[in-house]
Order: structure tokens, then C-alpha cells, then sequence
């Protein structure tokens, strides 16, 4: 591989580590710091907070919210799969099958499991 790759290579990591750190860093640097009391109290919306802010949240919002991020990813690998098929032979064909077929399978894991119920 020739060197000149390499650097093109290095670049794209040093932009891709300074674009977002920049403004992070800027903001720091040049944004007013003026606290007062008014400026530190909580604020929602126009509304003055009532209680606590700390609340428990039952476990199954959080289980249902990973049981769709597992089934909507499946998305990335089934539309690249469709866009291709054509092109694609037999054995991706046997391979998406059994990926459906796992995914089925959790499905039907987490349904009898009761997490897709909300009661």
C-alpha cells in the first residue's frame, strides 16, 4: 500500500475527531458564565417543578425500548440484502433465512416472555 493512503487515512480520523470536539471546545471557551439563582433553578416548560425529580421508572419501558432498537437494526441488514438480491446467489439467500428465522425466534422469545405486554 503506498504511503500517500495512509495519509488520507490520518486525515480522515483527525477531522473526524476534531469536527465534533471543536465546537465542544469553543462553546467552553467563549459562552458567558453569568450564574445567579434564577439562572440555576429547574425549569420545565413554564412550569415550577413540583417533588422530586427522581422518580422510578419501571424495567419494562427500558426492555420494551430494547426490543424495538433489536428489531428495527434488523433493518440495516435486510434493505442492503433487498437492494442487492439480484446480484446476491443461493447461499445469501440460505444466510438471510436463517437471520429472519433467529430473529423470529427472539420474537417469539420476548412475546411469551411478556415483554411486549403492557399492563
Amino acid at each position: 500500500m503506498d504511503l500517500n493512503q495512509w495519509v488520507f487515512i490520518g486525515l480522515f480520523f483527525a477531522l473526524g475527531w476534531t469536527l465534533p470536539a471543536l465546537p465542544i471546545v469553543l462553546g467552553k471557551l467563549l459562552a458567558p458564565r453569568r450564574p445567579n439563582p434564577i439562572k440555576q433553578q429547574a425549569y420545565e416548560c413554564g412550569v415550577e417543578m413540583v417533588g422530586s425529580a427522581w422518580t422510578q421508572f419501571r424495567a419494562q419501558y427500558y426492555i420494551f425500548a430494547l426490543v424495538f432498537v433489536v428489531f428495527d437494526v434488523e433493518l440495516v441488514f435486510l434493505f442492503p440484502w433487498a437492494l442487492a438480491y439480484n446480484q446476491l446467489g443461493l447461499f445469501a439467500l440460505f444466510e438471510m433465512v436463517v437471520f429472519i428465522f433467529l430473529l423470529v425466534v427472539a420474537l417469539v422469545y420476548t412475546w411469551r416472555k411478556g415483554a411486549l405486554r403492557w399492563s
